[in-house]
């Protein structure tokens, strides 16, 4: 059996994911501010440190996969999301991938989200902060937004920057070429502590409510950690750098015609 890392292993689809390895036998090292093996605010570049640290010290150097379902959602404050969502995302996937690849095949699932579609408007500005790195220049940006907005923005601008770095990063030597594959997985609103903390807000509430979603369920964590299991299969090993909308159909909804796309050469 397998040794996995899961961050935001606490609750929500994190917690789910847990589960569903342990169930078949795999050993889960948590990672979370509370109630993990490995407790650390990913929100810091301290405690990235210490839970990368204490993650390899604890599966001896070599683990078999990791998934990144560590997250903050609209209404907490747009800047924090932005040091978890995707500082703290990005500092786990680099700060583990040595002892992934010690495992000579591993699998890596990082969650994103049908918001890095759907949200109109994000910035190239706040996506090349993200992406280059320049975390106190993307929390810069986010704070200017609209302080009803920012948490959105701050969301959306982090899943579609962490996506974005997945798939760049997921077909290069370090990482393909040392046997990892890394995948995202991009839900819809999902039945979690997270979905509940944004439906109970006076701003995020009604637009979640308006949000279309045509096969009109909302499906528990357990669905969408039953993919990820999927994804951590030796199944999937011939996915590499994809992105899977288990959205119930908005992303196609409301994107159907802007991908796949032909490009001009």
């Amino acid at each position: 059996m397998g040794i996995y890392a899961i961050s935001g292993s606490a609750s929500g689809m994190g917690a789910a994911t847990r589960s569903r390895l342990e169930a078949a036998g795999h050993r889960v090292i948590g990672i979370d501010r509370r109630d993990a093996e490995v407790c650390a605010d990913l929100g810091t570049a301290e405690g990235r440190a210490e839970a990368v640290g204490a993650v390899v010290d604890a599966a001896g150097g070599v683990l078999d996969g990791t998934v990144s379902a560590a997250g903050l959602g609209p209404p907490t404050a747009g800047e924090l999301i932005a040091r978890v969502n995707y500082f703290g995302s990005v500092a786990m996937l680099e700060g583990l991938r040595p002892a992934l690849a010690a495992s000579g095949s591993a699998q890596v699932v990082q969650f994103g989200s049908n918001s890095s579609t759907i949200t109109p408007n994000l910035t190239d500005e706040l996506l090349t902060a993200y992406v280059e790195g320049r975390e106190e220049d993307a929390v810069a940006i986010v704070s200017e937004a609209d302080p009803a907005f920012a948490p959105a923005v701050a969301y959306a601008g982090a899943k579609l920057a962490v996506t974005r770095w997945c798939r760049r990063a997921a077909v290069t030597e370090p990482w393909v070429g040392e046997g990892i594959r890394l995948n995202v997985i991009a839900p819809g609103p999902v039945d979690t502590p997270l979905l509940r903390q944004g439906q109970a807000d006076e701003v995020y509430g009604p637009l979640m409510e308006a949000l279309p979603v045509p096969v009109t369920e909302t499906p528990d964590a357990d669905a969408l950690a039953q993919w990820v299991e999927f994804l951590l299969s030796p199944v999937a090993r011939f996915a590499c750098g994809s992105v899977f909308y288990v959205d119930g159909g908005t992303d196609a909804l409301i994107r159907s015609d802007d991908w796949p796309r032909s490009f001009t050469v």
